[in-house]
């Protein structure tokens, strides 16, 4: 294999399908890349056999084939290089990357080693990228990362009647995003897709139009313009979310949301050692207050409308304040019961997006 390419466009292919290759592999050659030539396309891929990223580039080819090359190492070196055209020819006993005076030999991986995961079969449905996009970003973050609690790492994609949902929990939080109009399941279906991958595919999106999806019985594909996303699907039930989101919120507080998230990212500067922040909310509006022992206290007061009996409530600042960043809208709603049961948060000029937060129990 020998081929021409610019840096910065090698550089890109290189990161994107080195996100899938994994330093501790179960098979030594999943810690490279594959390399294929055909003519003057390119195709690299990167995989840990649960994920695996394919994207392909445009490169000024010369001799067709196929090489694994460290994926970490190729990657580093490609990028320090002078800024210009780079040569990649591993026609030789060992894979030679040059480009101005530069040269690098490195030591190959068997090609013929490296397992090449099957294509999911089945129907191809498009979804409108934009609102993949914003929905990933509200809804990927609350999803678990805790590996013994694989079910809650993933995200669900459940048919809806007029479109599609996405819901995740880490059961501290649950976010959950109606996509209207994105009929991407038979009505009934739901699968449950890593986070992992879902973060991946939020970030190749970008201005994309659309996203081409095809789903089999374990795994699933993402197609968006030259790169292709293939995952594992995750087996077993997820929690029956629907009965975690109370029906019966007697109080409701109404805040402009910026300025919620200015306060709140002052007063946590007081709240160390996991110590949450009070929200006191009353007729007056909204009190905000974190106390760390030894450290001190932080004391704000914000407008806002509140109907509902005087309340204080606590949370965990990190997760209150990851809900209002990915909450859409300049006015958000937080509705409770009472200091021990689910709060939820809401846009005020939106019905599509919901965000439930456990309240924390203080002295």
């Amino acid at each position: 294999m020998k081929f021409r390419c610019e840096r910065d466009i090698l550089v890109e292919a290189l990161g994107t399908a080195g996100r899938a290759a994994t330093t501790r592999p179960a098979l030594p050659v999943l810690s490279g890349l594959r390399l294929s030539l055909e003519g003057d396309r390119l195709e690299v891929t990167g995989s840990d056999l649960d994920l695996t990223i394919s994207t392909t580039v445009e490169v000024a080819g010369a001799e067709d084939g196929v090489a694994v090359l460290p994926a970490k190492l190729v990657g580093d070196i490609v990028r320090n290089l002078e800024p210009g055209a780079v040569e990649l020819d591993t026609s030789g006993e060992r894979p030679r990357i040059s480009a101005g005076r530069s040269e690098f030999f490195l030591n190959a991986i068997p090609a013929d080693e490296y397992p090449l995961p099957s294509e999911p079969q089945g129907e191809t449905v498009v979804l409108g990228a934009e609102h993949l996009a914003d929905g990933l970003r509200q809804v990927v973050g609350a999803a678990s990362t805790d590996e013994s609690r694989q079910i809650l790492t993933g995200v669900l994609m459940a048919a809806e009647a007029d479109g599609l949902r996405l819901v995740s929990t880490d059961s501290y939080r649950l976010a959950f995003r109606d996509l209207p109009g994105n009929a991407a399941l038979e009505q009934g279906q739901h699968v449950l897709v890593p986070s992992r991958a879902l973060q991946e595919l939020a970030r190749a999106l970008g201005d994309a139009s659309e996203v081409r999806l095809t789903l089999a019985e374990q795994m699933a594909s993402f197609e968006v313009g030259p790169l292709r996303l293939v995952t594992r699907l995750i087996k077993g039930d997820f929690p029956d979310y629907e009965k975690l989101i109370p029906s019966d919120m007697p109080n409701c507080l109404t805040v402009e949301r910026q300025t919620l998230q200015d306060a709140i990212r002052r007063v946590r500067l007081m709240a160390r050692e996991n110590s949450p922040i009070r929200l006191s909310m009353g007729p007056d509006g909204l009190e905000l207050r974190a106390i760390t022992q030894d450290v001190g206290e932080a004391v704000e007061e914000l407008d806002a409308k509140y109907d509902g009996e005087p309340l204080t409530v606590a949370f965990n600042p990190d997760y209150l304040m990851n809900g209002l960043e990915v909450s859409p809208g300049e006015e958000v709603s937080l509705e409770t019961r009472d200091a021990q049961r689910p709060a939820v948060l809401r846009s005020t000029g939106s019905t599509d997006f919901l965000y439930l937060l456990m309240p924390v129990r203080v002295g």
